[in-house]
């Protein structure tokens, strides 16, 4: 029979179409299904190397400070979510050692999926700070976690006295996206923000949302978070409307809050 969905395939890593075999898939669909998982795991289970990550964010230049979540191993991590959102002791006393009043402030934790952090936070971190340096925007001090959840950069950039806090993060991962990172703007950041205080970009990885479309969009947001002294669910997302309209005619359209 001819495969119908052969034209579809090249355009998404979606398990559709599967072959079947009796009443089970396809000996080779169940294999990559098996193999798919087994990925998902491993990238779960990963630790963030520490090293390698602040060797990978030296030559941006800034400072990078380790810091550890309450969480002191894999196991309570992934256990203990709540213990991941808040910095043990030694970090604490850590920042605060700290002079308080940076502009931006940057996490960059393991998540769950270490292997995307590991692969996309540095490249993306070099198209961004650049950025923010060609607008006038102060980055930095890089603070990178190994157990970290998104709520721990709140503590952290409350610490630090930021303005605005950026979280990179490994996101959980799918069967077909082991390695996607996210990005996370909160402004004034504290503890006992929710995520209805922040904007997400999601799904950054080469074969989902390529690094320097990311890039595009973080740099908006932080933009307009910053200029409105909003984030969250009062800002929304328009960065769209800037390559649709162009530059000048972006600035006449009616902000989302007032919309």
């Amino acid at each position: 029979m001819p495969d119908r969905f052969a034209g579809l395939r090249p355009y998404t890593v979606a398990r559709i179409g599967l072959g079947r075999s009796g009443p089970g898939i396809a000996t080779a669909d169940h294999l990559a299904f098996r193999a798919a998982h087994a990925l998902a795991r491993d990238a779960v289970h990963a630790s963030l190397d520490l090293d390698a990550m602040e060797a990978a964010l030296a030559p941006l230049g800034l400072p990078v400070l380790r810091v550890e979540s309450r969480a002191s191993d894999q196991s309570s991590y992934l256990t203990r979510p709540d213990l991941g959102r808040r910095l043990a002791d030694p970090s604490v006393a850590l920042l605060r050692e700290r002079a308080p009043g940076e502009e931006i402030a940057i996490l960059v934790a393991g998540g769950l999926s270490a292997r995307a952090t590991a692969s996309h936070a540095a490249p993306l971190l070099a198209l961004l700070v650049a950025e923010l340096q060609r607008s006038g925007r102060r980055a930095g001090p890089i603070c990178i976690a190994p157990r970290g959840r998104v709520a721990l950069g709140d503590e952290v950039g409350a610490l630090l006295g930021a303005r605005l806090m950026l979280v990179l993060i490994g996101e959980r991962p799918g069967l077909s996206s082991p390695d996607s990172l996210g990005a996370y703007v909160t402004m004034r950041p504290a503890v006992g923000r929710t995520d209805a205080d922040r904007n997400c970009v999601s799904n950054i990885r080469p074969e989902g949302m390529a690094l320097p479309e990311a890039a595009r969009r973080i740099t908006w947001l932080i933009d307009q978070a910053m200029t409105r002294n909003i984030s969250g669910v009062t800002l929304k997302d328009d960065s769209d409307r800037v390559l649709v309209a162009g530059p000048a005619e972006a600035k006449a359209l009616p902000s989302s809050i007032d919309s």
